[in-house]
C-alpha cells in the first residue's frame, strides 16, 4: 500500500470533477431539485483567508449528501466585484480597477477550486460583467417606472475619506463600513429607492420562511415597526406633527423639540428672534453622523428657538420650542413631544435647560431621574384618563384625539429610503437622462448595457461629484422621449445593486433575452437554503428581499420570498482568540494548510472545528488531528475482508452512525457528526478489520467532508463507478438496537464484575447468569442474599 499523499489525489479528482461536469445542475430534470446558497465573495486582493471557506464548505457537505441522496443540486458560485476597495486599489496603483478585478478573481477561484467544493462553475457570474449588469440596469429602470426611484435632495452620511454617500446600514458607529473613516452629515442630491413602501410586507412575510430566530429579530427590529399616533401641535398660525408611541404620556409634554433640519426654521425664519444661533448651531450638527446624534450618553445640546412657542393641544398651555440634534429629520416627523418625566434623553435634555417635568404615570421619583417602566402603571396628573391602566388610558386618549380632529392614529418605522446612488466610477451606470423638457427618462432597453466609459482618473472629485461627470463627450447625449439634448446621469450604482438579484441568475446564467427565464425560475426558485454572515442580515438580506418582492409584483418571479431557508454561521477567529486582520497579524492563508495537509483535511477541521453557528479560534493542533483521521481512513485498506454483508460486531454501530451523520449534516452539526465517524473507525481498529461492504458505507459517509481521498479510496478498492454516482446509505430502525450488551454486577454497591447477555433478556435469566459468573460466584459463596436490584440493560445490584 503507497503512504498517503494528497497533492496527486486531490488535483486528479478536481480535474475529473469539472472535465465530466460532475456538479453542473441541470436545467431539465425530472428530479427533485435542490438549491443551496452561499453570499458570493467580494474579490479583495487579499484573497480568501482560513474563515471564509466555513460557510462554503457547510453547505458544500450539505449539496454533496443531497446529490448522493437522488437531488438535482444548484450549488453556484459568483463574483460580486463592483466595490470601493477595488477602486481605491486601481487609484493608488495607477491600474484599470478592470484588471484588479480580474487577477483578484483568478486568485480566487485558484483558492476556491483547490478546496474541492462542488460548485457548479459552469454558471460562474460576475456583477462587472455587462452582460450581467445589463440586467441591474433593467431592474433599476422597472423600479423606476414603479415610482420606486426617485432623486432627492436630503441630509445623506457621507463619508470623507471616500468621498461618497452611504445608506445608514452603511455607518458603523459613526464611522464608514469601508474604511473605517469619519462619516458627516452633508446634503446631496442622491437616488433614492423607496423600500419602505415594502416595510410591512419585509416584517410580515418573515412568517413565510425559515430563518433562524436571531435573524428575523434583527430584521423587525432594524425596520422598526411601531403604532401610535401623528398628534398636531399649534405654533403660530401653523402646526407641528410628532409621532407618538404613547399618547397617555401627552399631559406630560412640557416642550417640544425639532430636528436642526426642520423646515419650520426657514418657513418661520422672520418670527424667529434668535435666527443665527439657531442657524449656527444647524451647521454644527451637520458636522455629526446619525449615530453621533442619537448616541444615549451624549451630553445634551440645544437652542430654544425665540419667538415660536408651541401649544400643548391637551393642557392647552404654551410649551417652548427647541432645537436639538438628538432629534433627526429622517425619522418620525423630525419633531417630538418631550416627556421628560418619563424618557431619559428628554429628563437629561430638561436638568440642562432647567425645564418643568411632570410625574404622568405613577411609580417614580421624576424629578430625580426619569421613570421609564411604563408599560403598565396608573395615569395620573391627566384629567381625561386619571386613573386609568396605562392601556385603558391609550385607548380612551386616541379615540378623544382622533374625535377633536387634533391626530391620527399612525404606523411608523424606523426603515428609511434606501440611499442608492454613489459619486464613483466603479459602479454600474445609472441608465436614466436628464433632459429639460422631459425630465428624468429611462433608456429603452435596446441600449442596454449602458457601459463605463474609458477614464484617465478614476479619483473622486472634490466637490463630490462622480469622475464620470467629467466626460462630456459620455455625459451628452439625446432624450430618449424627444429627441432634444440630455445628460446622463453620472452617479453610479452601489455595491448593494448587483448583489439583490443574483441568485436569480444562477438560474439561467447565458440568457441574453431576459434576466432568466421563465421556465428556470419556475424551477428553481426559491433558493431551498442560503447561508451567510449575520453582518449582511440588515443590508444584503434586506435589500434582495426588497428587489425580490419588486419582481414578484411586476410577474418577473412566482415566489413573494427569494430564500426559504436562512442560517448564519460564526467566524473563524485568529490563535489569539481576536478577529483574523493583517494588522493583527493572526492572518492563517488556507493555500498554506492545503499545501501541508490538503484540502480534505482543511475542511474535515473546519467542519469539526465547533459549534458552526459560534465563533471559534483556530488552532494548529487541531488540523493535525484531522489529518491523522484522514489517514487512518487511508490504511484500513489493509484491513479488508473480501465480504460483501456488514461485519456483525459493527454492524449496530454503523447505522448509529448512518442515522447520526444523515441527521447531523442537514441540522449543521457537522463536529458531531465527524466524531461519531471518528468513534466508528476506533471500533474498527479495535475488532481489527471490516467488510468492503463496510468500508464501502463508511467511504459515502465521509465523501461529503472529505471527497477527494474517499473518491480515489472507491477507485483503489475497485467500487463500482464513482463513489459521487453512489446512493447515499440508510440506516435500519431494527439494526439501532444493541443484539448484546454489557451488564455490571455489583454486591453491595461495589462493582465485582461484568456481562454480556442479549440486549432482550429477562430479569430472571439475568440474574442466573451473574451468579453463573466465576467471580461473582465465588463472592457469593457462604452470603445470605436480601435483596436484588435490577435495572433494565443497565446494572444488576446483589445485596448480601
Amino acid at each position: 500500500m503507497e503512504k498517503y499523499n494528497h497533492k496527486p489525489i486531490e488535483k486528479k479528482w478536481q480535474d475529473i470533477w469539472e472535465e465530466k461536469g460532475v456538479f453542473h445542475a441541470s436545467n431539465d430534470s425530472d428530479k427533485e431539485k435542490f438549491y443551496p446558497l452561499v453570499e458570493f465573495p467580494y474579490p479583495s486582493g487579499q484573497g480568501l483567508h482560513v474563515g471564509h471557506p466555513r460557510s462554503y464548505t457547510a453547505l458544500d457537505v450539505v449539496a454533496r449528501r443531497r446529490r448522493l441522496d437522488g437531488y438535482n443540486v444548484l450549488y453556484p458560485i459568483g463574483w460580486d466585484a463592483f466595490g470601493l476597495p477595488t477602486e481605491n486599489y486601481a487609484i493608488k496603483n495607477k491600474i484599470h480597477p478592470k484588471i484588479v478585478t480580474k487577477d483578484n478573481i483568478a486568485n480566487f477561484k485558484r483558492q476556491l477550486m483547490s478546496l474541492g467544493i462542488s460548485f457548479d462553475w459552469s454558471r460562474e457570474i460576475n456583477t462587472t460583467d455587462e452582460g450581467y449588469y445589463k440586467w441591474t440596469q433593467w431592474i433599476f429602470i422597472q423600479l423606476f417606472n414603479k415610482g420606486l426611484a426617485y432623486k432627492n435632495k436630503m441630509p445623506i452620511n457621507w463619508c470623507n475619506s471616500c468621498k461618497v454617500g452611504l445608506a445608514n446600514e452603511e455607518v458603523i458607529q459613526g464611522t464608514c463600513e469601508r474604511c473605517g473613516g469619519e462619516v458627516v452629515r452633508k446634503e446631496k442630491n442622491q437616488w433614492m429607492l423607496k423600500i419602505t413602501e415594502y416595510a410591512d410586507r419585509l416584517i410580515d412575510d418573515l412568517d413565510l420562511v425559515n430563518y433562524i430566530e436571531r435573524v428575523k429579530i434583527q430584521q423587525k427590529n432594524w425596520i422598526g415597526r411601531s403604532y401610535g399616533m401623528e398628534i398636531k401641535f399649534p405654533v403660530d398660525d401653523t402646526s407641528l406633527t410628532v409621532f407618538t408611541t404613547r399618547p397617555d404620556t401627552i399631559y406630560g409634554a412640557t416642550y417640544m423639540v425639532i430636528s436642526p433640519e426642520h423646515p419650520i426654521i426657514q418657513e418661520k425664519s422672520h418670527k424667529i428672534q434668535n435666527l443665527d444661533e439657531v442657524l449656527a448651531y444647524k451647521e454644527e450638527a451637520a458636522k455629526k453622523s446619525e449615530f453621533e446624534r442619537t448616541e444615549v450618553n451624549t451630553e445634551k445640546t440645544g437652542v430654544r428657538v425665540l419667538g415660536l412657542d408651541a401649544v400643548n393641544p391637551l393642557t392647552k398651555q404654551n410649551i417652548p420650542l427647541f432645537v436639538s440634534d438628538y432629534v433627526l429629520m429622517t425619522y418620525g416627523t423630525g419633531a417630538i413631544m418631550a416627556v421628560p418625566g418619563h424618557d431619559t434623553r428628554d429628563h437629561e435634555f430638561a436638568k440642562v435647560f432647567n425645564l418643568p417635568i411632570v410625574e404622568v404615570v405613577s411609580g417614580g421619583n421624576v424629578q430625580e431621574e426619569a421613570f421609564t417602566d411604563i408599560d403598565n402603571g396608573t395615569i395620573v396628573n391627566s384629567p381625561i384618563i386619571d386613573g386609568l391602566s396605562v392601556k385603558e388610558a391609550k385607548e380612551k386618549i386616541s379615540e378623544y384625539i382622533e374625535a377633536q380632529g387634533l391626530g391620527t392614529k399612525k404606523v411608523n418605522f424606523k426603515l428609511r429610503d434606501w440611499v442608492f446612488s454613489r459619486q464613483r466610477y466603479w459602479g454600474e451606470p445609472i441608465p436614466l437622462v436628464y433632459c429639460e423638457k422631459c425630465g428624468w427618462v429611462p433608456l429603452p432597453d435596446s441600449e442596454l448595457p449602458l457601459t463605463l466609459p474609458e477614464v484617465e482618473s478614476y479619483e473622486p472629485t472634490d466637490d463630490g461629484e462622480s469622475p464620470l461627470s467629467k466626460i462630456t463627450d459620455w455625459v451628452n447625449t439625446t432624450c430618449p422621449c424627444c429627441s432634444g439634448p440630455a445628460q446622463r446621469e453620472t452617479d453610479t450604482m452601489p455595491q448593494w445593486a448587483g448583489s439583490s438579484w443574483y441568485f436569480l441568475r444562477y438560474a439561467d446564467p447565458n440568457n441574453n433575452e431576459e434576466l432568466a427565464s421563465k421556465k428556470a425560475l419556475d424551477y428553481w426558485m426559491p433558493v431551498d437554503w442560503y447561508n451567510g454572515g449575520m453582518e449582511h442580515t440588515t443590508l444584503h438580506l434586506l435589500y434582495s428581499r426588497f428587489w425580490h418582492k419588486v419582481l414578484y409584483d411586476i410577474g418577473v418571479v412566482t415566489n413573494p420570498e427569494p430564500y426559504a431557508k436562512r442560517t448564519s454561521h460564526g467566524m473563524i477567529l485568529g490563535e489569539n482568540n481576536e478577529k483574523m486582520s493583517k494588522s493583527r497579524g493572526n492572518v492563517v492563508n488556507p493555500d498554506e494548510i492545503v499545501e501541508e495537509y490538503g484540502a480534505d483535511t482543511f475542511r474535515m477541521y473546519e467542519m469539526f472545528i465547533g459549534d458552526f453557528e459560534k465563533s471559534v479560534p483556530w488552532s494548529s493542533l487541531g488540523i493535525k488531528g484531522c489529518r491523522r483521521f484522514i489517514e487512518r481512513t487511508w490504511k484500513l485498506q489493509e484491513m479488508i475482508r473480501e465480504e460483501d454483508i456488514f461485519s456483525e460486531k459493527i454492524e449496530s454501530s454503523l447505522h448509529k452512525t448512518i442515522k447520526k451523520v444523515t441527521e447531523d449534516y442537514e441540522t449543521l452539526k457537522f463536529n458531531t457528526a465527524i466524531a461519531a465517524m471518528m468513534s466508528l473507525i476506533n471500533e474498527i481498529y479495535d475488532i481489527g478489520g471490516i467488510t468492503k461492504k463496510d468500508y464501502q458505507t463508511f467511504l459515502i459517509l465521509l465523501n461529503p467532508v472529505a471527497p477527494h481521498v474517499t473518491e480515489e479510496l472507491w477507485q483503489l478498492m475497485e467500487f463500482d463507478g464513482f463513489l459521487n454516482e453512489a446512493p447515499w446509505p440508510k440506516y435500519d430502525e431494527s439494526k439501532l438496537v444493541e443484539s448484546t450488551i454489557e451488564i455490571p454486577v455489583q454486591i453491595n454497591g461495589k462493582v465485582r464484575g461484568k456481562i454480556v447477555v442479549a440486549a432482550n433478556i429477562s430479569q430472571d435469566e439475568v440474574i442466573t447468569m451473574a451468579k453463573s459468573d466465576l467471580v461473582v460466584k465465588d463472592m457469593l459463596d457462604g452470603k445470605e442474599i436480601k435483596k436484588i436490584i435490577y435495572v433494565p440493560g443497565k446494572i444488576l445490584n446483589i445485596v448480601v
